[in-house]
């Protein structure tokens, strides 16, 4: 994805539809997003995201058995010229973790390794 100006990493999200449970809209997500159909585990935590325009509350899953071909998805809440999304990868932790802080998700800055991503329980205020 891209910010204002430069790459943003994020994993995969996004809205729930009316009447659409959490572990579907993961699924969903994921696949509108990278092409890719997964198998969604536990819930891990609940972020509170507040900086404006956008106030969010974002489940985080724990994803399992990724089937299908890797690909650049879009948005379809958007129009075709706001797409966001310019590039899909799956990147290592060392990748996630050489990104500046603006350019990933601030959950990614809070934790030093993918298993205290996984230590992280409950909700998660806004600072």
């Amino acid at each position: 994805m891209y910010g204002v100006d430069e790459p943003f990493w994020s994993p995969p999200g996004g809205g729930i539809q009316f009447g659409e449970n959490a572990e579907a809209a993961v699924k969903r997500e994921f696949e509108e997003e990278t092409g890719l159909q997964v198998d969604v585990g536990q819930l891990l935590f609940v972020n509170e995201h507040i900086q404006a325009p956008l106030h969010a509350i974002e489940l985080f899953f724990e994803v399992t058995v990724f089937e299908g071909k890797l690909l650049r998805g879009s948005d379809p809440e958007m129009s075709e010229e706001g797409q966001i999304i310019r590039e899909v990868k799956l990147m290592s932790w060392p990748e996630i973790k050489s990104l500046r802080p603006n350019q990933v998700h601030s959950i990614f800055s809070s934790v030093e390794s993918l298993q205290d991503l996984f230590k992280i329980k409950g909700y998660i205020s806004p600072r």
